[in-house]
C-alpha cells in the first residue's frame, strides 16, 4: 500500500524526472566549464575581430548584419540549447522600429543577435564598452551607449541615434536595465518609450522565455534547454505620438508580459 502511495506521488508530480533533469544539468557542468566557456571565448574574440576587420573594409551595417549573428548561434548550439521564433508575421523588414524586450539571462543576448529578424542598434550602459572585444566590437557596429548617471548626456545619446536609426535598423533596449533574477519584469526605465515619441517610431514588443532556465540571472550554471523569442503586435506610430511615456511604458510591459513563460 505505501508502496503504491509512493509511486502515485512520484507519478503525480513527476519527481523521476525533475530528479533526473537536475542530476543531468550538474553533471553537465563539467562539459559547461571546459567547452562551453571556453569556446565561447574563442568565438566571441574571433567573431568580435572580424566585426571590426569587416565594418572597416566594407561598413558597420554589412558587418552588423552578417557576421555578429554568428556569435550568438554558434554559443546556443555549443550550449545545446533549442530555438524557437514566433510572431515573424508581425515584424516588418522595412520598418525602423524602437525594440523593447524583457531581460532574464545572458542568453538574451545571444538570442536577440543571433535569431532577431532584423537590423537593429542596442542601446546599451557606456560600461560595456571596457569589456574585451565585446566593446570595440560594438563601437565598430555603431551600437549607442549611454551614461546613465548622467541623464543630460543619455538624453543627446539617443538624439543624436537619429541618424542611424531609419531605413529599417531599429533601436533595441532592455527596459529593465538589468537581468531579472526572478524572470518577473522589473520596473522600466523610460528612455526607450522617449526616443519612440521623439522619432515617431512604432514600438515593437519582443519576449525571451526560457533564457533564465538555461542559464539563470548571477549564475555561471548553464544547462540546455529551450529559448523561445516572441515578436509581439506592435504599438503603432499613431499610438506613440497619443500616449504618454508612462502609457506606453505600461502597455509595452503587458504585451512582453502576456508571452512570458514560467514552465
Amino acid at each position: 500500500m505505501c508502496v503504491r502511495i509512493y509511486f502515485s506521488i512520484i507519478n503525480d508530480f513527476n519527481l523521476y524526472e525533475i530528479i533526473l533533469n537536475r542530476l543531468s544539468c550538474y553533471l553537465f557542468q563539467i562539459y559547461t566549464w571546459f567547452v562551453i566557456y571556453p569556446v565561447s571565448w574563442i568565438i566571441t574574440a574571433s567573431v568580435a575581430i572580424l566585426t571590426v576587420l569587416f565594418s572597416f573594409l566594407i561598413n558597420a551595417r554589412w558587418a552588423s548584419k552578417w557576421i555578429a549573428p554568428w556569435w550568438g548561434k554558434l554559443i546556443i548550439f555549443i550550449s545545446f540549447t533549442k530555438v524557437e521564433i514566433i510572431g515573424g508575421e508581425h515584424f516588418d523588414k522595412s520598418q525602423s522600429y524602437v525594440v523593447v524586450c524583457n531581460h532574464q539571462s545572458t542568453y538574451d543576448t545571444m538570442m536577440v543577435y543571433g535569431y532577431f529578424p532584423g537590423e537593429f542598434k542596442w542601446v546599451m550602459k557606456k560600461e560595456l564598452k571596457k569589456v574585451p572585444f565585446v566593446g570595440a566590437a560594438g563601437k565598430a557596429m555603431k551600437h549607442i551607449f549611454i551614461d546613465r548617471r548622467n541623464s543630460a548626456v543619455a538624453k543627446q545619446s539617443l538624439i543624436d541615434a537619429k541618424e542611424i536609426i531609419n531605413g529599417g535598423v531599429s533601436a533595441f533596449f532592455f527596459p529593465e536595465g538589468t537581468r531579472s533574477p526572478s524572470g518577473e519584469l522589473l520596473t522600466f526605465k523610460k528612455g526607450a518609450f522617449r526616443m519612440a515619441k521623439s522619432l515617431g517610431l512604432p514600438i515593437l514588443p519582443i519576449t525571451i522565455s526560457g533564457a533564465n532556465k538555461v542559464m539563470p540571472a548571477k549564475s555561471l550554471v548553464i544547462c540546455p534547454g529551450r529559448i523561445t523569442l516572441t515578436i509581439g503586435d506592435p504599438i503603432s506610430s499613431v499610438v506613440v505620438r497619443n500616449s504618454s511615456v508612462n502609457e506606453l511604458s505600461k502597455l509595452a510591459k503587458q504585451r512582453i508580459a502576456a508571452y512570458i513563460s514560467h514552465k
